[in-house]
């Protein structure tokens, strides 16, 4: 940790030694709870923020991991939490706004006024990989091929209406080609399927895959954001959508960020704002972050993370509904 990040980590400490007694509870511990299994991108990520976040509020900050129903089972449970700043969602764009477009059968909660938004904390894309054997060796030939071929390449993703399948359909209708889309349970079966040959491609979160493209099992041929993540060791020459599909608008940046029940006290939220933002500028949170494929980013204020979040609804409901995915 540098002389700044210390120096930062030790003014916000002496800042927040009223939290604790401002949630209710002195010791009590923080719940970051996380809408999907152990292991994968979200997983990492609260894990990363808690061990940070714990030492400046002065209490623990535990995990509670609660997969299922695209995040909405966890959503629902943080919505319909004690407003007291003591249980957290590790939310994302596809659980406050894409969800509400899938499940148009119902949702349990609403993504933006039944929350109390405190601050993003990470920011990432997906990455389109092929095995290393396949004979396309860019995008561009990937693409001809389908061309040639419409319907003939197989590509899985993390299931309905997921950030995978949300990139695979807008790629798909942008370079005007059909691929067959296979949809699992979850990143790590359909990442299994294509190292075992039973897929061809998978257009994922980068956090798992980056793993398999530095060992050579599996072959980069884009990243799902406009530009280059040259920040990732080992993607530094994979093109980003705007070399490939230049005046698509393609970019499927998504974000983490914590927000409470709302109605949590308003010194509570400022006081987790100030801790979430102290967490995520320090050296080791971005040291350990980026070479998964993620960056740090936080919100100068809750309203700021607020608005933002209203600015996106009408991008996350266009995918929906280019997607065609239904949930009920």
């Amino acid at each position: 940790m540098t002389t700044l990040s210390r120096r930062t980590l030790l003014a916000t400490s002496l800042a927040l030694p009223g939290i604790a007694h401002a949630q209710g509870g002195a010791g009590r511990p923080l719940r970051i709870v996380v809408p999907f299994p152990p292991g994968g991108a979200a997983d990492i990520t609260a894990r990363l923020v808690a061990e940070r976040m714990s030492p400046l509020l002065g209490q623990p900050v535990l995990i509670d991991n609660r997969p299922g129903a695209g995040g909405n089972i966890a959503g629902e449970a943080v919505a319909r939490s004690a407003p007291d700043g003591h249980t957290v969602l590790l939310g994302s764009p596809t659980i406050f706004l894409a969800n509400k477009y899938l499940y148009r059968g119902g949702m349990p909660f609403d993504g933006i006024s039944d929350f109390s938004h405190v601050s993003r904390v990470s920011v990432g894309t997906t990455l389109m990989v092929v095995r290393a054997d396949k004979p396309w060796r860019t995008f561009q030939d990937l693409v001809a091929d389908a061309k040639r071929r419409p319907g003939q390449i197989s590509a899985g993703s993390s299931g309905l209406g997921t950030i995978s399948h949300l990139s695979l359909s807008k790629m798909m209708s942008a370079a005007g080609i059909e691929i067959t889309h296979v949809p699992y349970r979850g990143l790590a079966p359909s990442l299994n399927d294509l190292i075992a040959g039973n897929v061809d491609i998978i257009f994922d979160g980068i956090p798992a895959i980056i793993p398999h493209v530095r060992e050579g099992r599996l072959r980069a041929l884009a990243v799902g954001s406009q530009q280059r993540v040259t920040y990732v060791p080992g993607l530094e020459q994979t093109p980003g959508m705007a070399e490939l599909l230049p005046g698509s608008g393609m970019d499927m940046e998504f974000w983490y960020s914590l927000s409470g029940a709302a109605g949590t006290p308003a010194p509570v939220v400022a006081a987790l704002h100030r801790a979430t933002v102290a967490a995520v500028r320090q050296d080791s949170y971005r040291e350990r972050l980026t070479p998964l494929g993620f960056t740090p980013v936080w919100d100068e204020s809750p309203e700021a993370l607020l608005a933002f979040i209203r600015g996106q609804d009408a991008m996350w409901r266009e995918l929906v509904e280019l997607s065609g995915a239904r949930l009920d």
